[in-house]
Formats: structure tokens, C-alpha cells, sequence
């Protein structure tokens, strides 16, 4: 019985693939910490991360914590809270448009129908 080819160890260096048309990094600054963070609009990024630091200062500030950690997770529940707010809005308010819609549409079909009538007596009498 013959044994199969052992294949001999071998390390391969491998290096994170950068995609060919990466946008560059962008430098921001969260709670005195730098960070470089890629995204197809730079300023985007930029504007993020000032609303992120924006709210860890407020969150410092008002609970006179320090602790980058905590004030971290209480500035993530705030803007998770902030998420949830204007979700709950949003729905309500496409709720609104929906039945908006729906009650145009009635009323269309409401005139529509008289309409048909008006023509029909006109055409009978």
C-alpha cells in the first residue's frame, strides 16, 4: 500500500487584502482618542465621529464620570434612545401618511362614482 504525499509545513504571512480602490482614512478625534476610519465620504465620517464626541463630553460633563468606558456605554444608550425616538416618529408617521393615502383614495373613488352618476342622468335624460 502506497502513502499519500504529506504536504511539507509551511507559514504563510498573510497581510489584510486592501480593496483596489480604497477610500483613504480619515483622522478623528472621539473622548481624546484618534482614530483612523475609512468610509466612502470622508466628511461623513468626520461629522459622526464630532456627534459621537459631541455626546461623550455631554454624557461626562452632566454624570462626572471620567471613565472612557463608562462614558462610552451612556453615550450609546442616549443615541440609542435618540434611534429609538425618531423611529417610533417615523412610524407614526408614515401610520399617518398611510391612512392620509387610504382616505384620498376613498374620497377619489367616492367622487369618482358621483361623477359616473352625473354623466349617466345627463345621457338618460
Amino acid at each position: 500500500m502506497q502513502e499519500s504525499p504529506t504536504i511539507p509545513d509551511t507559514e504563510f504571512e498573510t497581510e489584510p487584502l486592501e480593496p483596489i480602490f480604497a477610500p483613504p482614512a480619515v483622522s478623528v478625534e472621539i473622548y481624546d482618542q484618534v482614530y483612523h476610519l475609512r468610509g466612502v465620504d470622508p466628511q461623513y465620517i468626520e461629522n459622526l465621529a464630532a456627534m459621537v464626541n459631541e455626546k461623550m463630553r455631554a454624557v461626562s460633563e452632566h454624570g462626572g464620570t471620567v471613565d472612557s468606558l463608562r462614558v462610552a456605554v451612556l453615550a450609546a444608550l442616549n443615541i440609542a434612545d435618540e434611534l429609538c425616538t425618531l423611529r417610533q416618529q417615523y412610524d407614526e408617521l408614515a401610520g399617518s401618511q398611510h391612512s392620509v393615502e387610504n382616505s384620498m383614495q376613498s374620497r377619489a373613488h367616492s367622487l369618482s362614482g358621483m361623477l359616473d352618476e352625473v354623466l349617466e342622468d345627463r345621457r338618460v335624460g
